[in-house]
């Protein structure tokens, strides 16, 4: 997001030079700069025991087979959301987490940080956001994606 007018006192915005970042738009009245916002998400390659990945699908984001994300909650660590949205999203509890990489999604202006979600295999509990969920060999799971997405990213790296 990129300001215009304050959001604490509603003025139009300037620009002001601020150290090397260059020109920032910037209120006068407040006296602070507004840097452009982003929305903070998670990402992540859900794997089991049997060298699986479940991949979903969500017809309201996309026709292709897509890892579970969401968005984080304010006051939630990135931990804390991947577990939270991969109970939510497919009904599995994680038991372990890797950090895998960010991923800048300039499209939704969003920085999606990844995740190697580990579970055990289970039956699926899907919300009502997910439309069908699917486990993949690792063999087979890159031919189900979009090639190049950020979930191809993410579940080719966590993989390896």
């Amino acid at each position: 997001m990129r300001f215009t007018y304050c959001p604490h006192c509603g003025n139009k915005l300037g620009l002001k030079e601020i150290g090397d970042e260059g020109l920032i738009p910037y209120c006068d009245h407040c006296q602070i700069p507004l840097w452009d916002m982003f929305t903070t998400s998670i990402i992540c390659a859900v794997c089991n025991e049997e060298r699986e990945v479940a991949l979903i699908k969500q017809g309201y984001v996309s026709t292709n087979y897509i890892c579970v994300a969401g968005i984080m909650k304010l006051n939630e660590t990135a931990e804390e959301c991947v577990i939270r949205e991969v109970k939510e999203e497919i009904g599995l509890d994680v038991v372990s987490l890797q950090y895998i990489a960010s991923y800048p999604f300039m499209k939704k202006e969003m920085l999606m940080l990844g995740f190697k979600a580990n579970v055990k295999k289970a039956d699926f509990q899907l919300s009502a956001e997910v439309d069908s969920v699917k486990w993949f060999s690792y063999d087979e799971v890159l031919t189900n994606m979009k090639e190049g997405s950020i979930a191809y990213q993410l579940v080719k790296e966590a993989i390896i």
